[in-house]
């Protein structure tokens, strides 16, 4: 029991020692990522770089080919107030799968100057402006919709997205979209009444003058709030999309198969008859198959399928001799669950055969057992199953 004990704390830190995070570099200039070495998979990792002149953050996108965008997952680096850094580094924290391709899209942004700005203020404000005043037309009873108030607020909602698909908020906040104070001046409009007035033609008579100025105002006060809104969202300074580089289908580094062997102490029950139960115990050996990759599915990859023999024949309390079939040793087969790494907790049945004193023949039963094992990663090379 101390040997077991002592193996495992040496496992264990065998496995603590190789917890270092690795580091890859991205070279921006030729395009390359890890000087054309395979990716590390299966394990988070860095990528640094050096930051060019002006850049004040980075983000790249990480995906596999032919997925959607949906996807991916996307890391992001800023920079941290005015502190002056040449170099970059994102923490790439989900695992990427063994001998897989990988894509990566690297954006890199600056800081949007005064005149940037003011360009891409006047020219979503004026889209908005067009896209309001194209859809209501001034009608006799009153101020009518081409489409509903929903429709509006989320296809005015669109067009500030669109404007700024360039550009990223300098504290990464997204745009929330119009607030209820546009939507409550959308739905103002239905209590307007105005008869025979014509948008942006005068009437005759004073009074039509008088209705088609008063709808000019709605209008223009929606516009302002729409403006308003924008203005605030825009109130910090931008950061300006420079440049996007690619790299498609980059392969990460095949993993070497393991198969997991287990060495323990297991117990099974005999039962044949209604009042007759003996209880067994004994080292076993045997070979665990993971049902999934610890990596990507936790429980999964604790989990496994087990299967093994016991080390040694057992004698019941009248005489008869307890063995197996095949190999001549009881066989183990059931399910199993990972504990503390290198620990593993086994529960199923064992299959044995026993001498049959009254027909002179030996007959096979199978009963439950459990065992616990330790469990190390011995057969390097095998065919993996990622």
């Amino acid at each position: 029991m101390k040997k077991l004990v002592l193996l495992t704390l040496l496992v264990g830190l065998m496995n603590f020692s190789q917890a270092q995070i690795k580091s890859v570099a991205f070279d921006v200039v030729a395009n390359q990522i890890n000087s054309g070495v395979a990716l590390p998979a299966e394990e988070p990792f860095y990528i640094r770089g050096s930051l060019p002149r002006g850049i004040e953050y980075v983000k790249v996108r990480v995906n596999r080919p032919n997925k959607g965008l949906k996807q991916a997952d996307t890391y992001e680096w800023k920079r941290a107030f005015d502190y002056e850094v040449n170099q970059y580094e994102l923490f790439i924290g989900e695992p990427l799968k063994s001998n897989t391709n990988y894509d990566f899209e690297f954006t890199f942004y600056e800081r949007a100057s005064e005149e940037q700005m003011q360009e891409v203020k006047e020219s979503i404000s004026s889209n908005l402006s067009s896209y309001i005043r194209a859809n209501f037309e001034v009608t006799a009873s009153g101020i009518r919709s081409s489409n509903s108030d929903q429709v509006m607020i989320t296809q005015m909602n669109q067009i500030v997205e669109n404007g700024l698909e360039d550009y990223r908020h300098f504290l990464g906040r997204d745009f929330s979209g119009f607030s209820d104070l546009v939507r409550q001046k959308l739905d103002q409009r239905n209590k307007l009444k105005l008869r025979r007035a014509r948008f942006n033609i005068l009437g005759k008579a004073e009074k039509d003058n008088d209705k088609a100025a008063y709808a000019n105002k709605y209008i223009s006060e929606l516009e302002e709030a729409v403006e308003n809104e924008l203005n605030q969202y825009l109130s910090r300074s931008l950061m300006s999309l420079v440049d996007v580089r690619y790299i498609s289908s980059y392969p990460t580094e095949r993993k070497p198969g393991v198969l997991p062997l287990n060495f323990g102490y297991g117990a099974f029950a005999v039962k044949r008859h209604l009042s007759s139960t003996e209880y067994f115990n004994g080292p076993y050996v045997g070979l665990s198959l993971p049902l999934g990759n610890k990596t990507f599915k936790r429980f999964l990859g604790n989990a496994s399928f087990s299967t093994g023999v016991f080390l040694q024949n057992f004698n019941a309390s009248s005489g008869e001799r307890i063995s197996g079939p095949i190999v001549n040793l009881p066989i183990y087969a059931g399910l199993g669950y990972k504990l503390f790494n290198v620990m593993r907790f086994n529960a199923g049945a064992v299959l044995i055969n026993m001498d049959d004193s009254n027909m002179n023949t030996r007959t096979d039963y199978i009963q439950p057992y459990v065992g616990m094992s330790l469990e190390l990663n011995l057969w390097l090379g095998f065919n993996n199953r990622r």
